[in-house]
């Protein structure tokens, strides 16, 4: 599943360079918008991931929120400094070659506080979730019986909350609101039915599983339905609603949160049978890939801006029909997904460097060695990678 949501993260990102390419009156430019939407499930899908991986490691331990919070803020905050910092160093230095240095660190403290550079979002909502973390098992301790009236109850809130964003909030003046709620794609509780319904899965595991067995052709084609109707979104926001661009491509729409159900209820089918064909037995080539891919996915997510910024000047130097350009997105990807691929596999594997994708290959007492090795022998290869770390 990381590796399903994290390449269509990246494909929306690519997507979104050779559009800025492209004349906006060429065919080319408008399949690609009018595309676009089909792809906004994958930040959706790393919510519901968090929130199923956090229940899944926690629901069942005793309460040491302590420890909990100290090891998820430094092992996602470490990489949310360091990543805003590097990549906004390698920014300034392509725009401009030197560097005014109160300016960047001014520019860097607003980056940090606000999440909003270089896709950064993410974290800055993870850290909200960490927060509330423990209110969200109490909730499921305390109404044992009702799991399933608290995912509906959340269900219900969520859509409630993306119609009164899309319908209500455009015509709200929100200057003086706290930023925490004028800028609600940064708000947890934007997403809490993500982080809500992923808790649950966790919890009725089983139950969950049994359930998409029995409806996954359904629910592909609901997914394969509401895909195309996302294409005929973009057409109603721009000539029905007359929307913004930002509006017409915005996440908070109540049709993509029914869009965003059934995909990522198809991409966890779809590991299901990965893992069902994994066990028979797969080409070493494939499993070592896609084991790769998710050992970090999360620093592909961390990295992603340093191959986007080479793609836009690639894209800048070429001068080819529009759908030339159109033909060379699979090649624009692959280079997008290989960048960021690297760069995370060498702080992978490379000591001290695994603390800027939250995999440290060091401890402040074992050293480097030590703690690889004992990390090798108490931790051997799951045959599932769902209890590595929640980004």
């Amino acid at each position: 599943m990381r590796v399903i949501f994290i390449g269509g993260v990246l494909l929306n990102h690519t997507t979104t360079a050779f559009e800025s390419r492209l004349v906006n009156t060429t065919k080319s430019h408008l399949f690609l918008e009018a595309t676009h939407l089909a792809l906004h499930f994958t930040r959706m899908g790393f919510m519901f991931m968090t929130g199923l991986v956090l229940v899944l490691n926690y629901y069942h331990r005793d309460p040491h929120w302590g420890q909990f919070w100290w090891k998820r803020y430094t092992s996602s905050g470490i990489p949310y400094v360091a990543w805003n910092a590097i990549i906004m160093l390698v920014a300034t230095l392509i725009a401009g070659g030197g560097i005014d240095w109160p300016a960047y660190w001014a520019h860097l403290g607003n980056a940090l506080q606000y999440g909003n550079e270089y896709y950064m979002y993410y974290i800055l909502v993870t850290f909200q979730l960490y927060l509330l973390f423990p209110l969200l098992v109490l909730l499921f301790k305390k109404l044992p019986q009702h799991h399933l009236h608290v995912l509906g109850v959340s269900a219900v809130l969520q859509l409630l909350l993306l119609i009164a964003i899309k319908y209500w909030l455009p015509q709200v003046d929100t200057q003086h609101w706290l930023w925490w709620f004028r800028s609600y794609g940064n708000n947890v509780l934007v997403y809490q039915v993500y982080f809500i319904a992923g808790g649950f899965t966790a919890i009725h595991y089983d139950a969950v599983v049994a359930w998409l067995e029995r409806q996954h052709r359904f629910i592909a084609t609901m997914a394969g339905l509401l895909a195309l109707g996302t294409v005929g979104l973009y057409f109603g926001n721009q000539n029905v609603l007359h929307l913004s661009r930002a509006a017409t491509f915005s996440v908070h729409q109540p049709l993509i949160f029914v869009y965003d159900v059934f995909m990522i209820s198809l991409v966890f089918w779809i590991g299901l049978q990965y893992a069902r064909v994994r066990q028979r037995g797969l080409p070493g080539w494939i499993d070592r890939l896609v084991q790769a891919f998710s050992k970090v996915s999360f620093g592909i997510y961390l990295v992603q801006s340093l191959p986007l910024f080479a793609l836009y000047g690639i894209l800048g130097l070429l001068h080819v029909p529009a759908w030339g350009l159109l033909l060379l997105l699979p090649v624009g990807y692959l280079f997008v997904l290989g960048g960021a691929l690297t760069i995370s596999w060498f702080c992978y594997r490379v000591p001290p460097f695994g603390v800027l994708i939250g995999r440290p290959q060091w401890h402040p007492l074992k050293g480097v060695l030590a703690h690889v090795s004992n990390h090798a022998t108490s931790h051997p290869a799951p045959a599932t990678s769902v209890k590595s770390e929640d980004h």
